[in-house]
């Protein structure tokens, strides 16, 4: 087995133009109840993720496919995508930002807004409700 591709720092500019893409390829598919967390300070391995829906697997699929070509686009190739065979949970991995399309049971069940956003302020009330 191979070890994973190490990972490059970008510089602000790099990454404030890839959220860009990433965001315009999420809003080119109408992907659903998109968020993005910032989780520097919380985890080494990305500087901000999205979690956004799609209303079938064949959306899902379609929004994580359109992030890839976006990215690729701004000089980005993905370090891995996974999870389009099933495209319940398509993960695509561009380094310091990581995209996370589900179908909206699968979001819900996983609740990773949940897990990322523990100890930010007004996270807490707001995951209790």
């Amino acid at each position: 087995m191979s070890s994973p591709a190490p990972r490059k720092a970008r510089s602000a500019d790099g990454n404030e133009v890839l959220r860009q893409r990433v965001v315009a390829a999420l809003e080119d598919l109408k992907a659903k109840d998109v968020r993005e967390i910032d989780v520097r300070g919380k985890t080494s391995v990305a500087d901000t993720l999205f979690i956004a829906s799609g209303t079938s697997a064949r959306h899902v699929k379609s929004i994580a496919d359109e992030v890839v070509k976006f990215a690729k686009e701004a000089g980005v190739m993905p370090l891995g995508v996974e999870g389009q065979a099933e495209a319940e949970w398509v993960l695509v991995d561009l380094g310091d930002v990581i995209v996370h399309v589900m179908l909206p049971r699968i979001r819900e069940f996983y609740g990773l807004e949940r897990l990322w956003t523990v100890g930010d302020d007004g996270a807490d009330a707001a995951a209790n409700d």
